[in-house]
């Protein structure tokens, strides 16, 4: 638009209207124009000052560099009082980036934005703008919600894998690291001391506990499932070297329960 030559070759000046920005923006969009398309630090607070403004004229102008900018400044200074503002102008100006880290900010701190004059307003005047941030919403708690469970179960899986090896080790080396010296102290030293100490007291538990209530016992249950859960992973079977009480036998019988629910 510059450098088009004027109608009729007069020599007047050619004026640009730019509308709907301060003088002060369009001044800083002009200087920002004629740099080397990076912006440098003292730029980047010219950027900051009228990061909405500048976002607006590169937008309109095709400027890319400059809105990518502009979104990289703006979404580093997000707030709940000015996110909504922020976001429907980047809905406007095709921001996607900037769009992205709005909803994310909503997600993050919607009991502050909720409080916001901007969030009232648009509440009243743009439904359907406000039903795709509650979907998001939604949408982030269901992930939180996954990641949550995911995080629990591999942990789980991993409590479960540290306590088969402890009662491996229980009945293969007999837990007697103490008094032991030398080679034979590290081989028979405790994976996890603390799930040791207490398949000890399980293992002590279920020798002493009364046959009739044995039945019911949780305690007993318990180490009774640890056992089955390790005669259906023991990789010791086919050597029959397996130390642990029961492990040929307990496996045998989960075969033939699956067989027979199959």
């Amino acid at each position: 638009m510059l450098h088009r030559p004027r109608k009729g070759g007069s020599n007047r000046e050619m004026e640009i209207p730019v509308l709907g920005v301060p003088c002060d923006a369009v001044h800083a969009f002009l200087r920002l124009l004629y740099s080397a398309r990076c912006v440098t630090l003292g730029e980047e607070e010219i950027v900051g000052e009228h990061g909405m403004h500048l976002l607006v004229l590169s937008h309109a102008y095709g400027v890319g560099w400059l809105k990518r900018a502009c979104e990289r400044v703006l979404s580093s200074r997000l707030t709940a009082e000015g996110v909504v503002d922020v976001l429907v102008l980047a809905q406007q100006c095709d921001a996607p980036r900037l769009h992205l880290r709005c909803m994310q900010l909503l997600a993050e701190d919607f009991a502050a934005v909720e409080q916001t004059e901007a969030w009232r307003f648009l509440r009243d005047h743009d439904p359907w703008l406000e039903l795709d941030i509650l979907q998001f919403l939604e949408d982030a708690h269901l992930r939180r919600r996954r990641l949550g469970r995911r995080k629990a179960e591999r942990r789980l899986y991993m409590e479960l894998h540290e306590t088969t090896e402890c009662l491996r080790h229980l009945f293969k080396d007999g837990c007697a690291a103490l008094g032991r010296s030398g080679r034979e102290e590290e081989r028979a030293r405790c994976p996890n001391p603390v799930t040791c100490r207490g398949l000890r007291q399980l293992v002590r538990h279920l020798a002493s506990c009364d046959g009739e209530k044995r039945r019911w016992c949780r305690r007993c249950k318990c180490l009774w499932q640890l056992l089955r859960l390790h005669a259906s992973t023991c990789t010791e079977l086919d050597d029959a070297s397996c130390e642990v009480p029961l492990c040929m036998y307990l496996c045998n019988w989960c075969c033939w329960e699956i067989n027979g629910r199959t």
